[in-house]
């Protein structure tokens, strides 16, 4: 089987290997006791995705799939960034507004005002153009917007999910891999299990997957890898070690 390839050139920081566990408490410790701000965090891992995201060209637009989570937080930062950049942005989110975790809800609203449209796939006036969410018909604005497109952001499921994607999580994970387009994935795959690596049925086949703060056990299992693609590795703003061991 191919190997993961893992590219730490860009970040001088040390790669420890987290857990889920590990991660929800670094999170934890970074807020409360080191006194960083979650949006902060969020930002820091955003921005740094964009700018792995850049350096490995974009030559056409970009959809960003957002879920209901941090996750997708981080794929309305990375819009934005890449927008700031005049890359041309189409974002779609598979939540309603209320749904949101708060901090996805807080970037979701900053990039809104900052002139960027979110397609809110479920939301009641959606439902005209968003087919087969729980029948495996492909959502018809999803599948607009993939066309001519040059990549496409995976923020749909984060490190915290487990268990197989739901609907209409797994159909957007179909549509994107039969799409043939390159994906470059925030944290993870969407359908990756974060601790031991197994893929569910459906999985996110990355081209690229942008980790945040630390290598994750089920990244770098070998049965990963046709799943993660290239491995990049982006700080957050904080040292981890000097994190946990606070």
């Amino acid at each position: 089987m191919t190997p993961i390839e893992i590219d730490l050139a860009a970040s001088p920081f040390r790669a420890p290997v987290l857990t889920r566990r590990q991660v929800r408490e670094l999170d934890r410790r970074a807020v409360d006791e080191l006194g960083v701000s979650s949006l902060v965090l969020m930002e820091n891992a955003g921005r740094g995705a964009a700018d792995v995201l850049c350096s490995l060209s974009i030559a056409g637009p970009v959809v960003v799939c957002c879920g209901k989570g941090n996750n997708a937080g981080d794929g309305f930062v990375v819009a934005r960034h890449l927008e700031l950049r005049n890359h041309a942005v189409r974002v779609l989110a598979w939540s309603k507004r209320g749904q949101l975790s708060p901090d996805a809800a807080a970037n979701a609203a900053i990039l809104e005002r900052a002139g960027v449209r979110i397609d809110w796939r479920l939301d009641d006036d959606a439902a005209a153009t968003s087919q087969g969410h729980n029948d495996g018909r492909l959502d018809a604005n999803l599948a607009a917007a993939l066309v001519g497109a040059a990549w496409v952001i995976d923020a749909l499921l984060g490190t915290g999910a487990t268990g197989l994607p739901r609907p209409p999580i797994d159909g957007v994970i179909r549509q994107i891999n039969a799409s043939g387009l390159p994906v470059f994935a925030l944290d993870l795959p969407s359908g990756l299990d974060c601790d031991t690596g197994d893929a569910a049925d459906p999985t996110i086949r990355a081209a690229h997957t942008c980790t945040f703060a630390a290598l994750k056990p089920g990244l770098i299992a070998a049965a990963a890898a046709p799943y993660v693609g290239q491995l990049h590795l982006t700080d957050i703003g904080i040292n981890v070690g000097h994190a946990l061991r606070a």
